[in-house]
Formats: structure tokens, sequence, C-alpha cells
């Protein structure tokens, strides 16, 4: 018969091994942006007889910790899938409270002093009052020198995409290039120029927690040579040493860019 461990002799072994993770890893083979689909807080609610709105809550609570993690092993730039296009399209009943969590999710990066908060997403999409949240806390951390934050809010890959494609081609009207002149000019880099990520890095490195095998239009464009790390857990229950494994896996890699 199996003998379960008391919680704080389970607690000490994890810390124990999360040091000893912690102590093996190359900073110099940390990626530099990281990329994160924050998956599950639904699923985890109805494991753990909770409501979604909890679920929510949890996994809007464990955003500090990552970021402190990041902070501690060198990543400069954190992307956050924190709401989805499609998204969107939930019940009035679960998205007003979503969107509640979000503002004040970023509320709380802005007032916290160490991130540079930016959006990555469609405003235009959102209600007045997040919008407004959002540009607010960007206006407020835009001089900080801690990590970036992109806080992806309204956000999927082929939205980015035409948005860009979009935003290209009002700018250029502007300027009055002829689509014939503009043929000529059209390139990677300069869609890339039009993009929500524009003058960033692209992600080195992709964690999808929960347990999906699937980017879900996450950053379509800018992922095209990033790693990819499918972490089992819900997302409320990450913890630091999940983070850890995915930063060793990453270092443990040989990047190929091409096939």
């Amino acid at each position: 018969m199996r003998i379960p461990y008391p919680p704080a002799l389970r607690n000490l072994a994890y810390r124990l091994y999360a040091r000893r993770v912690e102590g093996r890893l190359d900073h110099t083979q940390v990626p530099k942006h990281v990329g994160v689909i924050l998956d599950g807080n639904r699923r985890w609610a109805r494991a753990d007889g909770r409501t979604t709105e909890q679920g929510h809550q949890a996994g809007a609570a464990k955003i500090s910790e990552l970021l402190g993690w990041c902070e501690e092993t060198d990543v400069e730039v954190v992307t956050l899938w924190l709401l989805s296009t499609d998204n969107l399209d939930r019940p009035e009943a679960e998205l007003k409270p979503l969107l509640g969590i979000i503002e004040n999710t970023v509320r709380d990066l802005a007032a916290d002093g160490r991130w540079r908060v930016h959006h990555v997403g469609n405003r235009d999409l959102l209600p007045t009052a997040t919008q407004q949240v959002l540009k607010e806390s960007e206006q407020a951390t835009r001089d900080n020198t801690g990590v970036m934050v992109n806080v992806a809010i309204g956000y999927g890959g082929r939205q980015e995409i035409a948005d860009a494609v979009r935003s290209l081609l009002l700018d250029h009207a502007e300027r009055g290039t002829s689509f014939e002149e503009l043929a000529e000019i059209v390139d990677i880099d300069l869609i890339s120029e039009h993009l929500y990520t524009r003058g960033q890095p692209d992600p080195d490195l992709v964690i999808r927690t929960s347990g999906e095998q699937r980017l879900s239009g996450f950053m379509l464009w800018q992922s095209a040579h990033s790693e990819y790390y499918f972490c089992e857990v819900f997302w409320p229950a990450f913890r630091k040493v999940d983070f850890l494994r995915a930063l060793r896996d990453y270092a443990a890699r040989h990047r190929r860019y091409g096939f």
C-alpha cells in the first residue's frame, strides 16, 4: 500500500528539487522572449469543485509568480495570451466577469512598478472600459526598465496579420504610394513593422499549459522559428519547477532555422 507523504515533506522535496533544477540552468541559454498560452483555468476549476470565475481568478493570480520567475532567470519579454478573439464569443455571463478579472490583472501589473505593459491585440474589439485600462497601463509603465509584458487581449494570430496588412496599406496610401510601387517593396520586414509586437524580438519559446498540443493561432507570424513546450498541468497549478523544466528543455535543444 502506498503511504502518502505529509504536505510539509512534499513541499520541502519540491523546493529542493526546484532549487536543483534552477542551479543547473545555464542563464546564457535562457530564451529572451517567452510566449505563454495560459490554458486550463476552467478545467482546473471543474476538477477542484470551483466555479469558472474562480478558475479565471486563480489563473490571474498565477501571473505575478510567473513574471517573478522570468525576472530571476533573465527573460526579457513575456507574452501572455489572456483573451483570444474567439473568447469574445463566450456567453455574457462568463465573459463579463472574465473581462473584469483581466482589467484588474492589468492594473495590478502596472501598479507593481517593475514591468512594462504592452497590449497586443485588436483594441477596437474590446469594451471601452477594457480599452481605457490598457491605455492607462501602457502610459503608466512606458518608462519602466523591467520585463516587457505583452498582454494579448482580444488577440488572434490571423487577426494580427490582417491588421498588419491593413495598417501597411493605410500607411502607404497616406504617403501616396501606388499599388505597383507597394508591390515592389512589400517583404517580410515591411509587414513585421506593422505587427502588434513591432520592434520586439520574436518568441524563442512558446509554452502551453493544460496538455493541449496546438497553438490555436498564437503569434502565427512571430513563432515561425520558435521552440514549443507543452505542459500537462492546468495553468492555475503551474509551478516554478514546471517553468524551469521548460527553460531546461529549451536550453538542451539545438535550434534549427528551416527544416
